[in-house]
């Protein structure tokens, strides 16, 4: 894969995630705070952009998403595929809204 081919990728995926993005917020905002990880702020501006805006901003060479967790325990519940699976997703929600939300600084 080539310097390029990575930009490439990066960009649709960013584009990806801020049209999916935009849409959640724009139909509930506080589901969409709460599943993206933001804060209101944040979720204001997003639900602003102009279509150019948005591909401005997909555009840039680096990932707008990110994982918001850094803990294997919420990893390892996300990815078990175990007969309490939908117990374990919920318990990994519960723990990651727990956790602060993201700020630009």
């Amino acid at each position: 894969m080539t310097a390029n081919d990575v930009m490439t990728e990066i960009r649709d995926a960013n584009l990806s995630y801020l049209m999916l993005a935009q849409q959640m917020i724009r139909s509930d905002k506080a589901t969409a705070i709460f599943r993206l990880g933001i804060d209101k702020h944040i979720a204001d501006l997003i639900a602003g952009l102009s279509n150019a805006q948005i591909l401005k901003l997909a555009g840039t060479h680096m990932m707008l998403a990110r994982f918001r967790f850094d803990d294997s325990a919420i990893l390892g519940m996300l990815t078990n595929y175990n007969k309490d699976r939908t117990l374990a997703q919920s318990h990994a929600a519960i723990l990651m809204a727990g956790q602060p939300i993201e700020e630009i600084v």
